[in-house]
């Protein structure tokens, strides 16, 4: 970072790092022995697909990844906001498969020149009362943060329970300090 670049307030975008997608498992466990959420077995990831062959390609050698271990092929669905979601499910529920396609996901988006239009990816749990929980990275800020819609429906947010989680996975998740990134995710698939 320059001189100019500090007197304007300008920072260097974060480098994301793909990686912290494997630190879900033992903040799962966290999780269960805490406060008894337990991982579904369901992830996604979103992205803005583009127009053209090349990303078409490109998320036909997504599928053909992630179908070729012979467990359920992915699911691929749209939101309201214009955004695609690749799903991937295991049975019986296996956060590290998830994880592990998940990461498969965002890395060849990646690889083939789709970083940008990665926004984020998700991990579903369900709590002692069937209550949902989302652990939501964020592709641009390299960070975490917990998503949990109130029970009873409706899009409204349980924000204790939210702070309760970043507040339980603090020392094992790089987690976001800024709150207002903390979007919600409402209709987001798995949840």
């Amino acid at each position: 970072m320059g001189f100019f670049d500090a007197v304007l307030g300008r920072r260097k975008a974060v480098t994301p790092d793909l990686d912290a997608l494997f630190a879900l498992p033992s903040a799962a466990i966290t999780l269960q022995v805490s406060l008894d959420f337990v991982p579904t077995g369901v992830g996604s990831v979103a992205f803005r697909a583009p127009e053209g062959r090349a990303f078409a390609d490109v998320e036909a050698d997504v599928r053909r990844l992630l179908d070729a271990d012979a467990g359920p092929p992915i699911e691929v669905a749209a939101d309201g906001f214009g955004y695609t979601w690749l799903v991937v499910r295991t049975e019986p529920a296996d956060l590290s498969a998830v994880v592990t396609d998940l990461h498969a996901v965002n890395s060849t988006l990646v690889d083939a020149g789709f970083g940008p239009q990665l926004l984020c990816s998700q991990a579903s749990f369900r709590g002692p009362s069937g209550e949902e929980l989302a652990m939501v990275y964020l592709y641009k800020r390299g960070t975490f943060y917990p998503f949990a819609p109130a029970p009873g429906g409706g899009e409204q947010r349980d924000n204790v329970l939210e702070l309760r989680v970043r507040d339980l996975l603090a020392g094992e998740l790089p987690l976001e300090s800024d709150l207002s990134r903390w979007f919600a995710i409402w209709g987001a698939p798995g949840l």
